[in-house]
Parts: structure tokens; C-alpha cells; sequence
């Protein structure tokens, strides 16, 4: 929920840059009070927009997407390692949603009356209690499915021992490694001598511990241990034999170990339970520029450390007066999310379960798109056509290649790049880096508040700018995500340029597992439009004018819900004139209240519409005054589903495009975001064909329906699994 898109262009106009530089009186800017700035943040567009009753609720939406994960580890038909690892993606997915937006909602809470008649999420409390029933449901689920997937590693002989399920052998090894690698990384707290209550860090999880005498001659006494796991591995994989494979978990290799740490206490009797606490991660960053954006976000990541609880995970056998204990010292109430789990928390280490231990897994390998196969020159290739790659389908090291092949090239002069996530060890900053050093003029628009990956990027800042790059952190209230790049090369007389428009990051280790597409084109119109998006996130005032002249590339802030809200009235117009009218749309999330209400006006059309949706539904589907219901799927698969694709009939002649964003208030008014039209007719077909499989799913597709319900899609009688078929289809085209 953030501010109108109008709003956004009156604040950005250059006439109003221009009357405060003739004003004689200069006044010292006022810094936005903290209140103001969150409401400013969670405002709607005050634009048309279906009524809230008309739409589902946001989180709901996107929790009932983590159930879909919760399904692929209930699947007996997937891999074993891989429903263990679905289930730490289901733990990570839940950890961040709670960090961000049970947070804000949270936040709406404490906001004064003054302002409830603002269009804020409507009844944030209502929602918060839903958030808590459903979470509540899917916890117990969750603790099924683990109970099954364990008895299922023992039928492979694979064994998870806690501290009491030891061999004398098993108990030597812990002690051993406990004295040798263990023991000063750990530091117990005995929390009830503690004055004021520690922080319990966001992303740990803690041993709470009662010590007690067997005698009872001594009060029982509480601590806290944090697991070590930033620093040691959480599966010890301990003496075995032949034939099996035992585990131990870090946490129950302390458990093991108490009685040496608390030996000098005289305590011989101990319990002990993991709790775990999530913190708001929200960053505020305020809209007086006169701190640094960098001073901000260094401030904020260290606020990050000490954000308000919003969830409290505990053992639901932990001892009663403990955890009465730490929820009064901690502050917290019954609103405060309180989960009771299993013993087991922090799931998401789960997806590095030991993969060793496993029969290896037969990837579908990565191949080059065919274009590219033998090419000595990536660019020569993209000079002559528009080239499609499709990740992970298509290997990304055609992109490495491109950049490395720009690097070393004499003629090329300059490398204009956008970046939001990069790989640990990016081989993109290494092609960009050998390039600076080449002498090209290299420069990156970094997004320094790309959401927990603030500190890695500020990093990649520091290491870019020591090499010589010129490097840009993007605007104010800005977001930058669109995924473009412009490599210029003179020959001759003669300036030629290409570059990419992307739907996903320009990280080398998730297009191996995300599903994307990336035009690469030296379109001479595209690449214009790419120039002008940098001379905006370049130029010092981010005058929105530069981007006006965009002649190809829909853009937001811009004009990219309304070029949307255009190509679906031509579908609702040739609905109402009886003539064929329809549109595929594929995206992460679909939540803009104002493209779902005119989504809403084209079924009422009888306009034929076709979605495929991973994550947020806030559209209803279903609705008995409309001439055509509209049909939605979400995939959950191996890889995942990230790419935005729209596709309008357009009176026969198919309107194409790609693009960064989703359909959502923050990607529409908020962000720096591109489309790009498909022109080319073998592109065109090549992406409907994707789209007509993805429709035409029945193994991992869910429908959407106006309850959630998850239900499987099981129509057709041969069975079709998306992401096999697309490996299929694009394979088969390798070798024409």
C-alpha cells in the first residue's frame, strides 16, 4: 500500500524543482516526521479501484501460496530431498513474511485514529488474527509431514539421533567435538541475573535451558544458549554403521553436552527447548536526503538487529514456568503471534540437509541456446536477431559470455548495467570489473535496498568503485528493478549498440533454479528507450520527462499500468463488438487493486482470460454476473516460477511482452521497472508455446479459486508436467 501513482509524477515535476530554486527565501528542509512517512508508505492509489470486500486479502493470498510449498513436501511423488528442502523453503518464506509483513500490519495498528479514514489495508487487526489461525494450521501440518518425511529417511536408513539415542561410540565423537569446536563458540546466559532482559537475534534460534537438582535442594535456575549455526554446520554427521547414515542436529549436540557446561554450577538435572524470536526487518529510510542513503541504510540494518518482535516460535513442550518466564521478561502478549511448534526450528537450514547422503539427483542439465552453440561472438549474433533465453532452461553463462566478450573487445566503449541481487561471487562484477580494467566506461545502477541483501550490495558498491566503475544507488522513494543492460560499440565510423531487457536478477546461482525469460536485441528503438532509462536513473534531478520519451519500453513509475489498463480496454471493446478477445497473463503476484477491477470489467465482458500465478491472488476468479469466469493456476515446481509475461489477443495481431514487475502497487508507483514488446514472430510463438504448456499443466498446477483451496488441476487424461514439457519443447528445438 504506498502512494497514488499521480502523486508520484506532482512530486517529481520539474516545474517544482525549478520554483524552489527561484525562491529567494531558502528554507531548511523538514525532516518527515516518522508516522507521516509510514502512512505515506501504505496509502492505495486513490485511483478507481474495486472496494476491499472485492478483493482477497493480501496475506492471506500469499499464505495460502506457502501451503502450496507445504504441498510439494507433503508429495510422496517428489524426491526425498527434495520435500525435506520444500519444507525449509515453506520456513524461510514464513520467517520473511512475518519480518516484513505481519510487521507493517503491526505498524497500521499503532497509526492514530486521525488517519483511519486514509484507504489502508482495510482492518489490519481482523487480518493479524486470520494470520495467526492459518499459521497455527499450517504449523501442525507442517509437523506431519516432518514426522512422515523421518520415518521415511529411517526406511533409507538414515537416522536423525538426539542427545538420548547415542551409541558409546556416537557419545565419544560429540563430547570430542563439542571440547574441540563447539564450546567457545557458545556462551550461556543466565538471563535471570541478567538486568535487562538480551536481545534475541532475528534468524537464531536459542536452547532454553532449566537447571535443576535431581534432590531439589537448590531453586531451579533459567538460561539461554544461542546455536552456533552462522558459524558451525547444523547436521554432524556422527560415526555410523556400515549401511546407515546417523545425523545429529547442532542444537541436540549441545543439548548432549549440558551437564559439562553447567558442571560448576552443581546442577545435575536439565530441560531443555529451542525458541526462536522474529523481528520487524523493515528499513526505515527516511525521505530527507540530506543523510547519505548509504549513513541510512548502514543505520537501518543496525536498527534491523534490534526490530520489534513479531513472532515468538517456542517448543509447545517447553516447561511452563520458562516459558511464562521469558515471555513477560521479552515483553511479549497473546498478539504478538505466539507459535507453538515442534522441538525442531529454524527449518529453512534444512534446505542443506546433507545432500551426501543421498542417491545423486539427476539435474535436467542446462543447455546453450542453439543461436549461441558454436557462435564466436555472442554480440555478432545479437546484431543480426532478437535472441530469447529461457532460464534455467537455457544456461545464463550466454550473459557471462556477453559481458566477458564486451570486456576484451577493443571496440566496445561503454557497459550500462542494473543490478538488484548478484551471486555471492558474482562472475557478473567480474566480466564488469575486467572491463573497467580494459578501459571501458563501466557503469552500474545498484539497488542498495534490495530487502536483506542491503549489506552484500553495499559491498558490491565499495569493491565496484575501487575498480573504477561508476556506480549509481538509485532515487529517493525508488525502488530500482528493472533488469536492463547497453553495451556500445563503435566500428568505424560507425556506433553500434545491444543489450538485454530481463524478467529475473543478473545472479548466475538462481537462474539456475527460477524461471525466466531475457531478450537479448540491438533493436534500434528498444535500445533507445534502454539509453533513456539510464539518462533517468543518472541524471541528478530524475527528471520523469526523460523517461516520456520512451517510445517502446512501457516504464514505471511511468505510463506501465496504464499501457496495462489500455491493452485490456481493447479486449473489452472487441468483447462487446462480438469479436474474439482474450489475454494470458503469467506474474509472481497480482495485487493492484485498479488492473484487477479492470480485469474484473473484462470477464464481466466475456473476455477469455488466462492467468498464471505463483504467488499473490488478490483477484477473485469466479463470479456469477460475469460472462466468463477467469481461469488461474499456480505452478509449484523444481524451479521456481518467476517470470512476467502478457499476452493480448489484440484483434489477431498478439501483443508481446516481458517484464520486470508484477502487478502490484509497488511495482507500478514505485519502483524504476521495464516491459519490452515482443516483435519478433519466432520469439512471439516461441513464448505462447510456454504459455499453452503452463495452461495446459495438470501435475504441479493448483487452481485458483475464490476460497484458496489449493486444489490440484487434474483435467486432460495424458499427464503434463509444466517444467518437464518446457525442458521438452525447448530441447527438441536445440536440435532442429
Amino acid at each position: 500500500m504506498q502512494m497514488p501513482h499521480t502523486e508520484n509524477l506532482k512530486n517529481m515535476t520539474p516545474s517544482t524543482t525549478s520554483a524552489k530554486k527561484n525562491n529567494s527565501k531558502k528554507t531548511p528542509a523538514k525532516k518527515t516526521p516518522a508516522k507521516k512517512t509510514l502512512i505515506k508508505k501504505l496509502l492505495l492509489p486513490k485511483d478507481p479501484a474495486p472496494p476491499a470486500k472485492k478483493l482477497i486479502a493480501r496475506d492471506i493470498s500469499w499464505l495460502s501460496f506457502n501451503a502450496r510449498v507445504l504441498q510439494e513436501a507433503a508429495d510422496p511423488t517428489v524426491p526425498l530431498r527434495e520435500r525435506i528442502r520444500f519444507l525449509g523453503i515453506f520456513s524461510n518464506n514464513l520467517d520473511e513474511f512475518f519480518r516484513v509483513r505481519v510487521a507493517t500490519l503491526k505498524r497500521m495498528m499503532s497509526i492514530t485514529k486521525a488517519v483511519t479514514k486514509m484507504h489502508l489495508e482495510e482492518n489490519p487487526g481482523k487480518i493479524l488474527d486470520d494470520i495467526q489461525a492459518v499459521v497455527i494450521d499450517q504449523q501442525r501440518e507442517f509437523d506431519r509431514i516432518w514426522k512422515d518425511i523421518a520415518q521415511e529417511l529411517e526406511t533409507q536408513h538414515i537416522f536423525l539421533r538426539t542427545e538420548k539415542h547415542l551409541s558409546r561410540e556416537q557419545q565419544k565423537f560429540v563430547l570430542n567435538y563439542f571440547n574441540e569446536q563447539v564450546r567457545t563458540a557458545i556462551i550461556p546466559l543466565m538471563i535471570e541475573s541478567i538486568q535487562q532482559f538480551p536481545i534475541l537475534r532475528d534468524k537464531s534460534i536459542y536452547l532454553a535451558v532449566v537447571l535443576a537438582r535431581q534432590d531439589n535442594s537448590v531453586r531451579q535456575k533459567f538460561a539461554l544458549i544461542e546455536i552456533p549455526s552462522n558459524v558451525l554446520p547444523r547436521f554432524i554427521i556422527l560415526p555410523s554403521k556400515e549401511g546407515e547414515h546417523d545425523i545429529i542436529l547442532l542444537e541436540d549436540l549441545i543439548r548432549f553436552c549440558l551437564p559439562h557446561i553447567f558442571s560448576y554450577f552443581g546442577y545435575d538435572k536439565f530441560s531443555s527447548h529451542i525458541i526462536k524470536v522474529t523481528r520487524d526487518a523493515e528499513l526505515d529510510i527516511d525521505n530527507d536526503i540530506s543523510d547519505s542513503l548509504i549513513h541510512q541504510i548502514e543505520k537501518g540494518l543496525k536498527d534491523r538487529r534490534k526490530g520489534k518482535p513479531v513472532r515468538f516460535v517456542y517448543d509447545k513442550d517447553i516447561d511452563p514456568l520458562l516459558l511464562e518466564y521469558l515471555i513477560r521478561r521479552m515483553g511479549l502478549s497473546g498478539k504478538d503471534n505466539l507459535i507453538p511448534g515442534a522441538r525442531i526450528h529454524n527449518f529453512k537450514d534444512f534446505m542443506d540437509f546433507p545432500d551426501s547422503i543421498f542417491p545423486p539427483h539427476t539435474h535436467r542439465k542446462t543447455f546453450i541456446h542453439p543461436l549461441f552453440n558454436e557462435a564466436p561472438s555472442v554480440m555478432h549474433v545479437i546484431q543480426r536477431q532478437d535472441v530469447m533465453l529461457h532460464f534455467p532452461y537455457h544456461s545464463f553463462d550466454t550473459i557471462i559470455d556477453l559481458l566477458r566478450e564486451a570486456a576484451i573487445d577493443p571496440n566496445v566503449s561503454s557497459i550500462k548495467i542494473t543490478a538488484y541481487r548478484l551471486a555471492r561471487n558474482s562472475k557478473i562484477v567480474n566480466a564488469l570489473v575486467n572491463a573497467a580494467r580494459n578501459g571501458k566506461h563501466v557503469t552500474v545502477v545498484l539497488e542498495l535496498r534490495a530487502r536483506f541483501d542491503e549489506a552484500a550490495n553495499l559491498d558490491w558498491k565499495a569493491r565496484m568503485e575501487d575498480e573504477g566503475i561508476k556506480v549509481f544507488l538509485g532515487i529517493p522513494d525508488m525502488k530500482i528493478h528493472a533488469k536492463l543492460c547497453v553495451i556500445k560499440k563503435r566500428i568505424g565510423n560507425k556506433t553500434v549498440q545491444c543489450g538485454f531487457v530481463s524478467t529475473g536478477n543478473l545472479n548466475e546461482k538462481t537462474a539456475q533454479l527460477y524461471g525466466d525469460h531475457c531478450l537479448l536485441t540491438a533493436n534500434r528503438s528498444v535500445i533507445a528507450d534502454i539509453n533513456r532509462v539510464f539518462s533517468y536513473l543518472e541524471s541528478p534531478r530524475h527528471d520523469i520527462k526523460i523517461l516520456g520519451e520512451c517510445k517502446t519500453l512501457p516504464v514505471s513509475p511511468l505510463n506501465m499500468r496504464d499501457t496495462y489498463i489500455r491493452l485490456i480496454d481493447r479486449e473489452i471493446k472487441n468483447a462487446k463488438n462480438r469479436k474474439k478477445a482474450g489475454m494470458v497473463l503469467k506474474m509472481n503476484s497480482l495485487s493492484d487493486p485498479i488492473l484487477i477491477g479492470k480485469l474484473y470489467e473484462a470477464a464481466k465482458a466475456g473476455v477469455d482470460i488466462k492467468m498464471v500465478i505463483r504467488g499473490i491472488c488478490c483477484a477473485y476468479t469466479e463470479n456469477k454476473k460475469w460472462k466468463k469466469d477467469i481461469t488461474a493456476v499456480s505452478i509449484v515446481d523444481e524451479y521456481l516460477e518467476h517470470a512476467r509475461v502478457f499476452i493480448f489477443h489484440h484483434g489477431g495481431t498478439e501483443k508481446v511482452f516481458i517484464a520486470s514487475c508484477d502487478w502490484m502497487v509497488r511495482n507500478l508507483d514505485h519502483r524504476v521497472e521495464a516491459a519490452v514488446p515482443i516483435t519478433d514472430p519466432d520469439i512471439r510463438k516461441e513464448l505462447s508455446d510456454i504459455m499453452n504448456i503452463q495452461l495446459s499443466g495438470n501435475v504441479k498446477a493448483r487452481i485458483l479459486d475464490n476460497e484458496q483451496t489449493n486444489q490440484y488441476k487434474k483435467e486432460g487424461d495424458k499427464k503434463i508436467r509444466t517444467q518437464i514439457e518446457i525442458y521438452k519443447y525447448l530441447h527438441e528445438k536445440q536440435y532442429r
